[in-house]
Formats: structure tokens, C-alpha cells, sequence
């Protein structure tokens, strides 16, 4: 490989000019006085991209030892590319640029910086390149990474991805959520329109609309069609995910001595109310089959509701992932990716290790979603009665599996075996359950059971307000569910504790016997 170091040194020359009008430079006779000429430092740098060779020159020094200094600083900076030829490419551009806008030879401490962490040498770099670069180095989750794409895709780099990254502030980072607030807000006005044009342009009863009516039909449907389409609105929750994104970009390049300022953490945006748990009780749940209208985002079954939808649930090959979920708090991945070897039947606990997610469509399996969700969790005799069941169901329907993949072979179709995945819910065939498979199965089952719709997260929820009607308290509730703080759960599940409050109180009162009372009540009675 090429050394980095090429041949330089110190002359000196002057302005004088020739009978010719051209410069005489080091031929000037009167060179050799001290006063006469300045002094000019010269230094080939590596080759441009298209291999053309170039070199660093500076003129207008009064004496060798100050161009030996800037002299010396350029070697040096030539010298960090080592043989890397792509560095010694980026380097030689640097120098090129600090000669012709003639500005200052950069320290090489901060040469050395940049060159390391594969950024512009220039400082020029812009909030684009950064997200780029700092994307290609994350490890975390598959999950975590794609959402932070979307918020860099859709929103980061169309508004501020062309700033430099060291000029970034906090009034470019203001402007940009103030124009996504502008942007819902429109979104909203659009949705809504597009709705009231489809009612226009619906026929409201059934079978074919009159022939009178058609021409108008038509007429709707065409103003439609101009319309644009239904669209995401990023609500308070999102603009809070997109400066998390943000703010931990800057914080990654805080940590690499590009900026010193993170303008992201200095911006107030509206708070983002966590959804809080309501639950079904009868009042809401004849609102519902009257209207169709739910309450809130987060509904939660009583405890005679859940019943219900483990009794109709009960022969279901997936049962027992409902079981997990709803008792003890499994969130979806966690029970899809539940394994055999860490269900402990004797110490009646199962250790939360693995969890299967979505990646668009493609399932993946990782670590559970927080470093605390990896956790023992402790079961009861019904729940180990109930996995103990799944189990003997399972090897049958292997066997019986494996029973028709022999007949198939038997008549020419290639079929497979039973796989051994050693997940407690498995496909058919043995291999992972599709967490969305757990998820349209708890919808078919709870509206052939007629009861009120929630989401299967939300049997997680449910999980918490079995622990407050058990007597539990929010810390209960916070070890059951593995959550990191108690203001996590207490955010999220306060208001659904104190719907328990009155039942509670009456029963608290209820345990205590008092004669008064029972003479009261045979005086009322």
C-alpha cells in the first residue's frame, strides 16, 4: 500500500515581477535579502477520487519556523489515514478544501476524532447523515430499529435532515413538530371529510339504488375517488416517539464528540396520556350493544367476564396461552415464545426467557421486551392442572400428525414431520405460532361468546385487576406484571384499582361481625 506521507517542504519567493509581467518567484535576485520575499510551505496530497494528484500550498509566511509548524501539522494529518487508501482519499478532499477556502489547518486531535467514527472530516455533516450512520451501528431489538426508521423516514429527514448536524437547534426542532401538529390537524379535517363523502355516496338501503338516483350516486363517488385516502394522525403519543428517536440520536452523537448541545431534549411537547384501564361494567356494556361506541382504549373484563371467555375457550388447542395471559400477565410474544424447559410444575413457576414479535409479517424471536420482563413468574395449581393438559394434548396431536405425514409419504406427498420447536403454543405442524393466529382466535371466541370486545393485550391489563380483586395492592400488581417502576403501574392501572374500591370496602366491612348490625338488619327486615 501507498504511504500516506509524500513529499513536501519550505521555499521562499516573492510577488517581484519580470520584464514579462510574469512573477519571478524563487529566480528574484534580490531572494537572498532577509527582508526580501516571504516564505511558502508545499505538500502533495493523495490522489482525488478520478486519481488526478493535487497539492496543499500556502504563501505569506515570515519565517521557516512558522511554516515548519503548519508543515508539520499537515504530515501529521496525513499520516492518521495510515494505508487505508478510502481515508487517505477523505483526508487528501479535507486538505484540498482548507487550501482553497484558505481557512485554518484543522487541530488533528479533531481530524483524528472524526476520521475514527467515519464522519465528514469537514464538520460539514447534516442531521441526514448522521440518522444514517447512526441507524447502520444500532443493536438493539428488530422491532425498535423499524420504528425508528419510520420516525427518520417520515419525519426526521424531510424536515430537518438537510441542517448540519452542529447547527441543529432548538428552534429547528420546535418548527418541525409545530409543522407535524399543522399536518394532523389537516389529516384530521381530510379523514372526516372522506367520511361524510362516503355516506354520500353510499346507498343507504338495501339492494340496488333507484335508476333516478344513480346519476347522483355516481356523481359522489367520482368526488371521492379525488379525495385522498384515510391517513395515520400523529397524535401526541407519536410526537413523543419521534423526539425519543431524535433525542437518542443526538445523545449518540454527544457521546462521539460531534455536537455538545442536544436540542431534542430542550423541546416541551404535549403530554401523552397513558390509555387507562376501564372495565366492562354492565352499565357500559349495554351503552355498547346499544350504540356500538367503547368506552375507552384499554377495556378490561370483570372477573365474571373473563370466566366466561375461559369456559367457551376451554376445548381450544390455544386455550392455555389464554390461560397464561389472562392470570398471570404474559404479554402475546412472551406466550407464543413460552418454552417447555422453563415450566417448573413442582415449584409452580415459569421462567418469562423468550418472546416471538412481529417484524411486518415475519415472526422473530428475541428477548422479552425489557430487561426485568425476563423473569420467574409464579403459577397456580389451576394453571399448572391447565399445562399439564396443553401437554398431553400437544404429544397427541403430534402423533396424529405425524400419523397423516406417513400416509401422505405413503402415497407420493412430500409431507414433513412434526416439528419439535419446544414451544408450549405451536402451528399444526409443531412450528411457531404466528402471534397474530393467538390474536384473531381470541376475537372469534369472544364474539361467539357474545361478551364485550377487548383486545388481547388487554387481557394483560385484566391480569392486574385480578390481583386488586384478590386483594393485591399496586405493588402486587407491579411485580406480577414485570414492570420496571410502580409508576408504570400505577399510570397505567390506579384508575381501574379504584373501580374495585366500593366491592372492596364492602366486603372489608362485611368481616368484621357486629351484633348491632345484625339487629338492624332483623329490625329492617
Amino acid at each position: 500500500m501507498p504511504s500516506t506521507r509524500r513529499a513536501g517542504g519550505i521555499t521562499k519567493r516573492c510577488e517581484c515581477r519580470g520584464p514579462d509581467g510574469r512573477r519571478l518567484g524563487k529566480k528574484c535576485p534580490e531572494l537572498s535579502k532577509r527582508a526580501h520575499g516571504t516564505y511558502e510551505l508545499h505538500q502533495e496530497l493523495p490522489v482525488d477520487a478520478d486519481g488526478q494528484r493535487r497539492r496543499f500550498r500556502r504563501t505569506g509566511y515570515a519565517g521557516t519556523k512558522e511554516a515548519g509548524v503548519d508543515l508539520s501539522r499537515l504530515q501529521a494529518i496525513l499520516d492518521l489515514a495510515g494505508d487505508d487508501l478510502e481515508d487517505q482519499r477523505r483526508v487528501g478532499d479535507l486538505l484540498a478544501d482548507v487550501q482553497k477556502r484558505r481557512a485554518p489547518i484543522p487541530e488533528l486531535a479533531e481530524v483524528s476524532r472524526r476520521l475514527g467514527v467515519g464522519v465528514p472530516l469537514d464538520g460539514k455533516m447534516t442531521v441526514a447523515q448522521w440518522l444514517d450512520r447512526w441507524m447502520a451501528a444500532k443493536k438493539t431489538r428488530t422491532t425498535t430499529n423499524n420504528g425508528y426508521r419510520s420516525h427518520i423516514r417520515v419525519h426526521l429527514k424531510p424536515r430537518i435532515g438537510h441542517i448540519r448536524l452542529d447547527r441543529l437547534s432548538v428552534g429547528h426542532v420546535e418548527e418541525m413538530f409545530d409543522a407535524i401538529a399543522d399536518e394532523s390537524d389537516v389529516i384530521r379535517a381530510e379523514n372526516a371529510a372522506r367520511r361524510e363523502q362516503e355516506q354520500r355516496a353510499r346507498w343507504p338501503r338495501p339492494g340496488r339504488p333507484p335508476v333516478t338516483e344513480r346519476p347522483r350516486l355516481e356523481a359522489e363517488r367520482a368526488k371521492l375517488a379525488e379525495m385522498p385516502p384515510f391517513r395515520k394522525v400523529n397524535g401526541p403519543a407519536t410526537r413523543q416517539a419521534i423526539r425519543r428517536t431524535l433525542r437518542a440520536a443526538l445523545n449518540a452523537a454527544i457521546a462521539r464528540q460531534l455536537i455538545t448541545f442536544n436540542a431534542a431534549a430542550h423541546v416541551e411537547l404535549a403530554s401523552a396520556p397513558r390509555p387507562k384501564g376501564l372495565l366492562w361494567t354492565e352499565a357500559r356494556v349495554a351503552r355498547w350493544r346499544e350504540t356500538g361506541e367503547i368506552p375507552g382504549p384499554v377495556m378490561v373484563w370483570t372477573p365474571q367476564q373473563l370466566g366466561a371467555f375461559l369456559d367457551a375457550a376451554e376445548s381450544h388447542r390455544l386455550y392455555a396461552g389464554y390461560h397464561l395471559i389472562a392470570h398471570h400477565g404474559l404479554r402475546r410474544g412472551e406466550g407464543v415464545g413460552q418454552e417447555w424447559a422453563d415450566v417448573h410444575y413442582e415449584q409452580k413457576y415459569i421462567d418469562v426467557r423468550k418472546g416471538i414479535v412481529v417484524d411486518g409479517w415475519t415472526p422473530i424471536e428475541g428477548d422479552p421486551k425489557t430487561a426485568g420482563s425476563s423473569a420467574p413468574v409464579k403459577i397456580d395449581r389451576e394453571t399448572v392442572t391447565v399445562l399439564r393438559e396443553h401437554r398431553l394434548r400437544q404429544l397427541a396431536e403430534r402423533d396424529a400428525w405425524n400419523a397423516r405425514a406417513a400416509r401422505d409419504r405413503a402415497e407420493g406427498k412430500n409431507t414433513a414431520d412434526w416439528v419439535d420447536t419446544g414451544k408450549v403454543l405451536t402451528a399444526e405442524d409443531g412450528g411457531w405460532l404466528h402471534p397474530d393466529v393467538l390474536s384473531k382466535e381470541f376475537q372469534k371466541l369472544y364474539e361467539q361468546a357474545g361478551l364485550p370486545p377487548i383486545h388481547l393485550r388487554d387481557l394483560r391489563h385484566g391480569a392486574a385487576a385480578l390481583v386488586k380483586a384478590g386483594g393485591g395492592d399496586l405493588h402486587d400488581a407491579k411485580v406480577k406484571l414485570r414492570h420496571s417502576t410502580i409508576t408504570l403501574t400505577s399510570d397505567t392501572y390506579m384508575e381501574l384499582f379504584e373501580e374495585y374500591e366500593d366491592e372492596l370496602a364492602e366486603r372489608s366491612a362485611a368481616a368484621v361481625p357486629r351484633a348491632r348490625r345484625r339487629t338492624t338488619e332483623t329490625a329492617e327486615g
